[in-house]
């Protein structure tokens, strides 16, 4: 996510020097950024979680898939207590999100958190739109195995966002969806950006095209920006949020960055969970 300020430029030069099957893959490493790091000291807070293995055949590449996810309960476990998926952004591993899992466990959530296959300890390999989506659908149907009793909700930050929306869509026994610090889609990122004024629009294959899915949406949806995000700018979160139907709310985190948006906000959090879905 940090290089994405060259995203569009990189695009341009990649059309002109490569093929479509090339410009594909390309795209696919400069969006996800797979790797096995983890940020800062996020490590040392991913401590105490459990490790959780989801295994599955994919239907896209026809080989068997193996998910690494952390697992952490929420302070008070008992029975229906709400669960949480989470789907963390590009660039770093599942562990470089322990902080945002602990505090979402903070909020009464127990959460699942997963990484796509690329990344971490899951399968190896460059993922794309369509394989996140499904790594995505595998967590969400092991939650419904081992926790079929809890209220169950999707969460997403950054380009995990996107891929939340996709899921929840297709899915209709979620309570409730949360996006942070996402975006409408793929090519308005790019146009928001420094190089914005390229024509690269049209050769964008990874497009994530939230903006007409999210109205898909069954549940209630919580969107999240911070006011200072300057990697994806706050009016695309509010853009996603309009094109939503009913019900929903839009939370502007004031002094939010694209990293620090769930820590500043954490008060705002608690009340907007209250008031759009009850929990408290």
């Amino acid at each position: 996510m940090k290089r994405w300020h060259l995203f569009a430029a990189a695009l341009a030069t990649l059309a002109i020097l490569a093929g479509c099957a090339t410009l594909d893959e390309k795209q696919r490493a400069w969006i996800f950024q797979p790797s096995d790091r983890a940020w800062g000291g996020s490590a040392a807070l991913a401590e105490g979680m459990s490790d959780v293995w989801i295994e599955y055949p994919s239907r896209i590449t026809g080989q068997p898939v193996r998910l690494h996810g952390l697992w952490l309960a929420a302070d008070q476990p008992a029975t229906g207590r709400p669960v949480l998926l989470y789907l963390h952004g590009a660039r770093w591993n599942v562990t470089g999100s322990a902080p945002r899992i602990r505090r979402m466990q903070a909020l009464g959530f127990s959460v699942l958190a997963i990484d796509y296959r690329g990344f971490g300890k899951s399968t190896p390999g460059l993922p794309s739109e369509d394989m996140a989506g499904e790594d995505a659908r595998a967590a969400w149907d092991w939650l419904a195995q081992h926790h079929a009793g809890a209220p169950r909700y999707i969460f997403g930050h950054s380009l995990g966002g996107a891929i939340a929306i996709d899921l929840a869509r297709q899915v209709d026994d979620e309570r409730g969806t949360i996006v942070e610090g996402t975006f409408t889609s793929i090519p308005d990122v790019a146009s928001s950006m420094k190089w914005g004024w390229l024509p690269v629009g049209p050769l964008i294959t990874q497009r994530f095209e939230s903006v007409s899915k999210v109205a898909q949406i069954g549940s209630p949806l919580l969107v999240v920006h911070g006011d200072h995000d300057s990697l994806i700018k706050p009016e695309l979160g509010r853009r996603l949020f309009e094109a939503a139907r009913e019900p929903k709310a839009f939370v502007l985190v004031e002094g939010g960055s694209h990293h620090n948006t769930n820590a500043v906000g954490q008060a705002q959090y608690r009340a907007a969970l209250a008031q759009l879905f009850s929990l408290r």
